[in-house]
């Protein structure tokens, strides 16, 4: 009866870990589809095929897919393409970290086109044209750190692109004919009522 029960704990014991081990399995032919397909994504559009070079990413793709495909837009220089793809990763509401990433990748991608346009790089002050691209950068930024305070990152770039246009902050300037102190007076013969 002992020898009964050490083999059936036994099979007990193995039928656990081939059912561990099929759920690893599984788990792991997935992460590899996910990769390959991440992979494909991140190639940059020339070496793709020519049916799929200017096809965006589907929305049936996972997330992980279409934010590899969104950087490497941005990195071909289809800004046009990427800022699509990188919006339809941000959900309003709640960010999650594939949205506070592509949050960041935005707010860099506009960064780099600023610096781009400016026509002294990061120490010249900013043209027409880069003026507008860093007050978008700056947003993404900063919209990003209302989700994540602790997102060391996205301070880092905010300061930088603070420096590069800085924000003027109006002086607290009291208006003078505001009054001070009020006084009622009464004079013979006029209403009474308040004089500055």
């Amino acid at each position: 009866m002992r020898r009964l029960s050490v083999h059936g704990v036994f099979a007990v014991a193995a039928a656990v870990c081939a059912g561990v081990l099929l759920w690893q399995g599984l788990h792991w032919r997935q992460v590899v589809a996910l990769n390959e397909a991440v992979a494909a994504a991140a190639r940059p559009p020339a070496e793709k095929d020519a049916e799929k070079k200017d096809a965006p990413a589907s929305r049936d793709a996972p997330r992980e897919v279409r934010l590899a495909r969104a950087i490497a837009l941005a990195q071909a220089g289809a800004h046009d393409a990427a800022f699509k793809s990188y919006s339809g990763l941000i959900q309003p509401g709640a960010l999650d970290a594939i949205g506070r990433q592509a949050q960041f990748n935005l707010g860099n991608m506009y960064l780099r086109q600023a610096l781009a346009a400016s026509p002294g790089g990061a120490t010249a002050a900013p043209s027409a044209e880069s003026a507008p691209l860093i007050e978008l950068a700056k947003q993404r930024y900063r919209d990003l750190l209302r989700a994540d305070p602790g997102d060391w990152d996205a301070r880092y770039n905010l300061e930088r692109a603070l420096r590069l246009a800085p924000e003027e902050q109006e002086a607290y300037v009291e208006d003078p004919n505001v009054p001070v102190e009020r006084r009622r007076v009464q004079l013979r013969g006029m209403d009474p009522g308040d004089l500055p």
